[in-house]
């Protein structure tokens, strides 16, 4: 009975968590320090930190790892479920009904020129993502040389698999490096439980396998967001480049007004460029890339916006079941690979290689948004007004505290007053 009465309250702590946490992994960690720790004890600080650490070197989104790795530290894996299911719930539920009124503008025919200053806003926040990472985790040469490194390849050869691969090699060249971590003897041997593992690779296999047999579009969107999912390091951030890559429709044009009409004219004739999806527009991608931002909880709940927008010719449940399916697969592979690696971390973390190649996984993590912020901007009107917005939502979240529901707010003001 006081196990029970412990776990409601935990989840109870879990919702509110997911209902007041804003701006991205670094702050989710302060509010997870100010409930979990301070208030209720369920871990300490060191135990915390140690458990974020951990998240940030695998694929998957960091902040929802951390708390499915609390719940199953408390309450074993089933708890640990459940944790996963209250922190996503409130944001996907907001991200699917997003994409509900952004297809219904589509479809209506009306104007997302409120929107305006929502793409180049976005675009801050990427940027601005890119200078925070950049700044806490790169501070020597070699991690701004792989910073670079990754940002100009990422940049000219735009695929989803170099992300895993530029991310390998920068951890490979810095964990030659290992000589200069402090020496910490393993005591034990790595003891190795390989369950959660093979449930990770067989979800990945039998998921592939079923969408290539039975075509059927939210198996497709699953597999693809689990695959994304086990391979995005670095958080919602890295997460845009990759989803942009696969997702969005090359609008074509010179300008707004071109592109927009380009867009309605492959909408009327059903075309998709990709055949297991609805094309997405670049507008609709940085419109919603922004509210995710703007929303508390996870920011990769970005994934059941865009699985919904992809489902929006099967009508109001063919949404509702891309929005589940994609935020599923996106949600589920970081949470296989947290209870794999959780079980031996302890041992694994005392060997100085695995510490050194740290570096150069997050220096080429700043890369990759680095790369991605010019990537979104450059389909955007090169207007002053687009850079100028760019650069003030930069200095805002870089030297103020407005939280991001203001200035996302306050962007949508301005494009309604000035339509």
């Amino acid at each position: 009975m006081i196990k029970n009465i412990r776990y409601y309250i935990f989840l109870r702590d879990i919702l509110t968590l997911a209902l007041t946490t804003f701006g991205g992994p670094q702050a989710h960690l302060a509010h997870f320090h100010k409930v979990l720790v301070d208030k209720r004890k369920y871990l300490s600080a060191e135990e915390l930190l140690e458990l974020n650490s951990l998240c940030q070197i695998l694929p998957g989104p960091a902040s929802t790892q951390t708390l499915t790795a609390i719940g199953f530290k408390i309450g074993g894996p089933n708890l640990a479920y459940i944790t996963l299911l209250v922190w996503i719930t409130p944001a996907v539920s907001l991200m699917t009904a997003a994409a509900v009124i952004m297809s219904s503008i589509q479809t209506k025919n009306l104007s997302l020129e409120f929107t305006r200053f929502i793409q180049p806003i976005a675009v801050g926040f990427v940027s601005y993502g890119a200078y925070a990472i950049s700044l806490k985790t790169v501070s020597s040469k070699t991690g701004i040389a792989l910073m670079v490194s990754a940002a100009v390849v990422s940049y000219f050869i735009q695929t989803p698999f170099i992300y895993p691969i530029i991310l390998l090699i920068a951890g490979m060249v810095t964990a030659l490096k290992y000589k200069k971590q402090p020496k910490d003897i393993a005591s034990k041997k790595i003891v190795i439980s390989w369950s959660n593992f093979l449930l990770w690779v067989g979800v990945l296999v039998f998921a592939a396998v079923l969408g290539g047999v039975t075509k059927a579009l939210p198996v497709k969107l699953f597999e693809n967001f689990y695959r994304n999912g086990s391979l995005v390091f670095g958080g919602g951030q890295v997460l845009a480049p990759l989803l942009y890559t696969e997702f969005v429709v090359d609008d074509g044009g010179d300008n707004a007004g071109g592109k927009a009409a380009a867009f309605k004219t492959r909408l009327k004739r059903k075309y998709s460029p990709k055949p297991y999806h609805h094309p997405i527009s670049h507008d609709e991608f940085l419109s919603g890339y922004a509210f995710a931002q703007a929303l508390p909880g996870p920011v990769f709940s970005f994934a059941s916006y865009m699985g919904a927008l992809s489902s929006r010719d099967y009508g109001i449940g063919g949404v509702i079941l891309g929005a589940f399916m994609s935020a599923m697969g996106i949600f589920l592979p970081g949470t296989f690979l947290i209870f794999f690696v959780i079980r031996f971390w302890s041992t694994l973390k005392k060997y100085r290689a695995v510490r050194a190649s740290l570096e150069g996984i997050t220096a080429a993590s700043a890369g990759l948004v680095s790369a991605s912020a010019i990537i979104l901007f450059q389909p955007l009107e090169n207007t002053v007004l687009n850079f100028l917005t760019t650069i003030i939502t930069f200095c805002l979240l870089a030297f103020t505290k407005i939280p991001t529901p203001f200035i996302i707010l306050a962007g949508l003001v301005l494009g309604l007053l000035l339509k």
